[in-house]
């Protein structure tokens, strides 16, 4: 693949992981902030465990989770670079999605998966065309 395909590629999987990341910080308690790490709110046991040790590991480890995404979906072959992709486009979509069910209904969270989704077919569909 050449290096805009690629990084035009890995658009869809950076999204969805952000936003999980962005709606996670966004629904921590305010005790949580004011320094109670037990009061960490994370289904992710990796995470769970980063947002215990510091209130800033919740950013330390989302900046490194993209940065890995974006060189493993970068390097990897194409066919294994895609199924890691969409993995982890569907993986937080699933967790964003639970924020958005939980605290703005059913019905947020399935218009955030129907978005990711689009995307992502609007993506490999620009892909298609530059690589055919």
């Amino acid at each position: 693949m050449i290096k805009r395909v690629k990084l035009l590629a890995l658009i869809p999987a950076l999204w969805a992981s952000l936003f999980d990341a962005v709606i996670t910080i966004a629904h921590q308690p305010k005790a949580y902030w004011d320094g109670d790490l037990n009061l960490a709110n994370e289904a992710n046991t990796i995470g769970h465990f980063v947002m215990n040790q510091h209130v800033s590991g919740i950013f330390v480890l989302c900046a490194f989770w993209l940065i890995l995404i974006g060189f493993i979906g970068y390097y990897l072959p194409k066919k294994y670079a895609r199924v890691f992709l969409l993995f982890v486009l569907i993986a937080h979509s699933f967790g964003a999605g639970s924020w958005l069910s939980m605290y703005y209904g059913f019905w947020y969270a399935l218009v955030f998966i129907m978005f990711n989704a689009i995307l992502f077919y609007k993506v490999e569909d620009v892909i298609t065309k530059q690589t055919a």
